[in-house]
Formats: structure tokens, sequence, C-alpha cells
């Protein structure tokens, strides 16, 4: 996957009152931690930060932290939003060094839902699971997997082994087959069915009934 360059000021002290300091020179205060090393206490643009936080898949992108000319590999781990203005105020970063596998969660995408059978009677995509954990390499996270709806039909499920999963990575849950999406069976389907079953037996039964003609 690519890797998004993102620049950071070292922040020479840590606590709260540090943290709102820089919050005030609209910065937003981050650390750097794990691979056996003292973490890096640093900053970063509010607005570059908002944005990523807000365009998605932040936790699963990897980034290279430019730290005043140091170059860290870093995997987002968590955020904090003010409870109030939904605004990034930490960020806590996982250090990442060559050879790493680390745990996240990989988004599910579909496709052929335009052909997809169930769909085309009415169904709707009911989605268990919009992501899926696993174990990754590091410098190889990827974007997510994909599921195929075509066949699936009303009252169908796609389950995780319809997923290819990508070379190194492995699934987080192996004792069963789990449940990824349903096609769910529209409201008044199964009654409509019924009517329709029934007015059929009748109209067999009809011939039948009939007196016979002498």
């Amino acid at each position: 996957m690519a890797i998004k360059q993102l620049e950071a000021k070292r922040r020479e002290r840590a606590g709260k009152g540090a943290a709102r300091a820089v919050r005030r020179e609209n910065r937003v205060p981050a650390v750097i931690y794990g691979a056996g090393q003292p973490p890096v206490s640093i900053s970063l643009d509010y607005n570059t930060t908002n944005k990523l936080v807000y365009a998605g898949r932040f936790l699963t992108t990897l980034f290279e932290i430019d730290v005043e000319g140091e170059k860290l590999r870093a995997l987002p781990r968590d955020y904090q939003l003010d409870p109030v203005t939904d605004k990034p105020i930490h960020v806590d970063f996982l250090r990442l060094v060559s050879g790493a596998t680390v745990r996240v969660e990989v988004p599910v995408h579909f496709i052929n839902q335009d052909i997809s059978v169930g769909l085309k009677k009415g169904g709707t995509l009911n989605i268990v699971r919009h992501t899926v954990e696993m174990t990754v390499p590091a410098d190889n996270i990827p974007s997510g997997i994909t599921g195929d709806l075509a066949k699936l039909d009303l009252g169908e499920s796609l389950h995780i082994s319809a997923f290819a999963i990508p070379e190194g990575c492995t699934l987080m849950i192996t004792d069963r087959d789990f449940t990824v999406a349903t096609i769910a069976v529209p409201s008044g389907y199964k009654e409509a069915e019924a009517e329709e079953a029934a007015a059929a037996a009748t109209a067999e039964a009809a011939p039948a009934a009939a007196p016979a003609k002498k």
C-alpha cells in the first residue's frame, strides 16, 4: 500500500498544560511509541490532521512522519476527539520496523451489486461486518478485501471464506466461517410467494373438483 508523508514538530514538554499550549497554536499533540524505543512527543498541523481523520481509513494508513528531519514510519493506533466540537485533540502512533506485523481492521468492499440475483429481486444488502480484523505485514497493509454479490440470492449469506485474503495476512477469527453480509428478503415477499402458491394450487385443483359431464 502507499505510504503517506506527514510532517511533525518535536515537543519537548509533555502533560496536559503543554498539550493545551500546542492546541492554542492550531496544532494537535501526538506521540510515537513502540518497537522497544522511547516514545517521541510530537505535534501535527491541525488542518492536515483533521482532513486525514475524517477522510476515512486513518487507522489503517501507514505514514512516514518527518520529525524535523528524522523520518519515522508509524501507524495510527488511536485518536481522541473533543467531545463537544469533534475536533481531533490527540493522536497515538505505533512505530514500525522492517518485518513487523500489526493488528488492524481491514475494510470490506463489494462488487456486482447491479447484477446480484437477490438485489434484483428487491432484496437489501445487509452488511454484518464493515471491517475484518487481521494481522498484516506493517509495510503491506491491504486497503480492503472484496466480496462478489453476483450469485447471492434472497436470504443467502456471504461468508469470509468467499473472500480472498491477501498474502501474508491472517484472520483473527479462525474457528468459524463467519458471515460478512446477507441479502435480506423484502417485506411482504414471503406473503406474496405464499399467495401465489395458494392460487396455483387452487387452479390445479379446480378441474379435478368439477363434476364429470355425462
